[in-house]
């Protein structure tokens, strides 16, 4: 496995996470060691049974899955059923036919990983609510700092949020887990924001069509997010798909793809107001703060595109 970089997936799996860890799992410049799932499209359980059904799909190899936090830190769980559909994978009768779940403790996994790997050896992408993450902190802060490259799919960028008008979802779901994690001094920290994943970077009509007809993982791909796609037909005008969990993928895997990035000043607001879960992106440079996070806000249409076409074997 030389020059492969070493990978965790922490996964709240729904149907955009499916296609996010199917185009991983495809990605040869990639080593998944595991995939620690997390409560928030759906109950943790589920997530479990959904990255299992996914990792069947992508027919490459079978890294372990870890159940983890099944309870946000402090609010009750929010599912996204009318997003993803009850089963979070648009509820067309997908369950894992083979693999189960492996024994052992998603976060002391992680933790375990991480002591036995040496500094910056394995990067993690975050596709769900940082629940994980957050507790793993909290039980060893300087396991934690030896991740070479976080990169989370949170908050809402430099645009507008998708839960609250300044929230996105996995941020504002578990918001407090969110702050103890961009305090963390988790050195490079990338959150791809949901503004990513909008515009010119959304699956098209044609896209789509594209992607169904290529074969049997990219049908799997789409199928799944059919109450997405309902539900964008009110949004967008027609079935479109804002993949925000394949576009932080994108960005952490083919950093290519990558068309606006920069370093700044972040907090997570965790008040108890209408602005509960934003993240707050000092993109004017009002404070003197030193910048903690990087934000994505922007992909190359055309490269991310073909990122997901390639590795979900539609080119």
């Amino acid at each position: 496995m030389s020059g492969i970089r070493k990978l965790i997936v922490d996964t709240d799996c729904g149907s955009d996470d499916a296609m996010a860890i199917a185009m991983a799992l495809n990605d040869p410049r990639y080593e998944i060691l595991m995939f620690t799932t997390v409560s928030g499209n759906v109950h943790v359980d589920q997530a479990v049974a959904n990255t299992l059904t996914t990792i069947e799909h992508a027919g490459t190899y079978e890294p372990p899955v870890y159940r983890g936090c099944e309870s946000m830190l402090l609010k009750p769980l929010v599912y996204a059923h009318e997003t993803h559909g009850e089963d979070g994978m648009g509820d067309i009768g997908l369950r894992p036919q083979r693999l189960g779940a492996a024994p052992g403790n998603a976060v002391m996994k992680m933790l375990e990983a991480l002591r036995t790997h040496g500094p910056g050896e394995i990067d993690m992408v975050a596709l769900g609510p940082l629940t994980n993450l957050a507790v793993a902190i909290r039980l060893d802060p300087k396991a934690m700092l030896r991740i070479g490259r976080l990169t989370i799919m949170g908050s809402a960028g430099l645009g507008r949020g998708n839960v609250t008008p300044v929230a996105e979802f996995n941020v504002w779901q578990d918001a407090e887990a969110a702050k103890i994690v961009l305090e963390s001094g988790i050195e490079h920290m990338t959150f791809v924001g949901w503004d990513a994943c909008l515009g010119e970077s959304m699956l098209d009509p044609n896209d789509i069509r594209m992607l169904r007809e290529s074969g049997p993982l990219g049908r799997f791909a789409i199928d799944c997010n059919r109450e997405l796609m309902r539900m964008n037909v009110d949004r967008f005008g027609d079935e479109y798909l804002d993949m925000a969990d394949p576009a932080a993928m994108a960005a952490a895997l083919n950093p290519e793809c990558i068309a606006e990035c920069d370093r700044y000043y972040c907090q997570i607001d965790v008040s108890d107001g209408p602005s509960y879960g934003s993240m707050l992106v000092d993109a004017n440079r009002f404070c003197e703060e030193r910048p903690n996070a990087y934000v994505c806000s922007r992909l190359h249409p055309d490269r991310y595109k073909r990122y997901i076409f390639e590795t979900l074997h539609a080119v």
